[in-house]
Order: structure tokens, then C-alpha cells, then sequence
């Protein structure tokens, strides 16, 4: 981390990515609403969980919550690049929630929101479709691992209580 600080930053509003084709994704463009951020890779064991998080984007995209992935190959099971991943997510899945371009999730290498995420609350990802729930003001206010399914109760009952 050298000299920067990512627990200074105020709220998860306040970065960007690159997204799944080459534009910038600044989270920002979100503010006022709920996220669900999860790390997703196409040849995982958990991939089917992108079928759940397309279901939960289309029925809370206009209830205020935004479901992001970001494609990850900190585990060595994504694709090559972000053309295969897009054109996986499409077409396996009917994937049109945000997606961002391969991105490292854990370690010196790790994107600064994860950075972030890790120093100001004490989590980081351990595998793939690791899910950060984050309210409208830009605060992580729930984790869940690979193991809880995007349309589990847990997930339900926690984005409910946000809208």
C-alpha cells in the first residue's frame, strides 16, 4: 500500500473501474444507490451464480440496487481477456448488469477499491463470486461467500432491508 491510505476514502462512490468494454466505470455514476459488487471468473465451480445475479438485477435495478461484476483471475479460472469473458457472460448467461475488465482482487496488485474494502473493513475475497453488499451512502454493510447463492434469503432479506 505504500504511502496511501485507502481507509480515507469515504465511500465506495468514490472509485472507478474499467469496464467490460474499455469505457470507465466510476462508481460514482451510483451514488444514491444500493451495490452488490461480486467477483466473478467463467470457469469456477460458482460460474451457474451469474444465471442468480442476472435475476436479481433485472428484478431490483429499479428498486435502487445495481449489481456490478468484476471480473477477476486472482484464482486462475477466468478467461484470456475481456472480449471472451463478455462474450461468455452473454451468451451462456444473458448477462447485462455492469461488468468490469479483468481485475485483480487480493494483494499488491489488488484494484484500489479492494484495497479499500480489506483495510477499512477487514475483508477480502477468498475465492470467486465473493458478494460486497454496499448501501446508498457507500458503506460495506455485508459480505457473503461463494457459498451463499445470489438469490439466497440471507442476500434477499439484507437487500430488502436497504430499498
Amino acid at each position: 500500500m505504500n504511502t496511501l491510505s485507502y481507509a480515507n476514502m469515504k465511500s465506495a462512490f468514490d472509485f472507478k473501474f474499467n469496464d467490460i468494454n474499455g469505457e470507465e466505470l466510476s462508481l460514482s455514476n451510483y451514488k444514491g444507490k444500493n451495490l452488490l459488487i461480486v467477483n466473478v471468473a467463467s470457469r469456477c465451480g460458482f460460474t451457474n451464480q451469474y444465471e442468480g445475479l442476472q435475476a436479481l438485477w433485472e428484478n431490483y435495478k429499479d428498486k435502487g440496487l445495481v449489481v456490478i461484476g468484476v471480473s477477476s483471475n486472482d484464482f486462475n479460472q477466468e478467461l484470456k481477456n475481456k472480449e471472451e469473458v463478455k462474450k461468455f457472460c452473454e451468451v451462456n448467461f444473458g448477462i447485462n448488469f455492469p461488468m468490469t475488465d479483468i481485475t485483480s482482487i487480493k494483494g499488491d496488485d489488488a484494484h484500489p477499491f479492494y484495497k479499500w474494502v480489506k483495510e477499512k473493513y477487514n475483508f477480502q475475497p477468498k475465492w470467486n463470486f465473493f458478494k460486497i453488499l454496499i448501501n446508498k451512502d457507500g458503506r460495506v454493510v455485508e459480505t457473503f461467500s461463494s457459498f451463499t447463492k445470489p438469490q439466497s434469503s440471507k442476500i434477499i432479506d439484507n437487500i430488502n432491508k436497504l430499498l
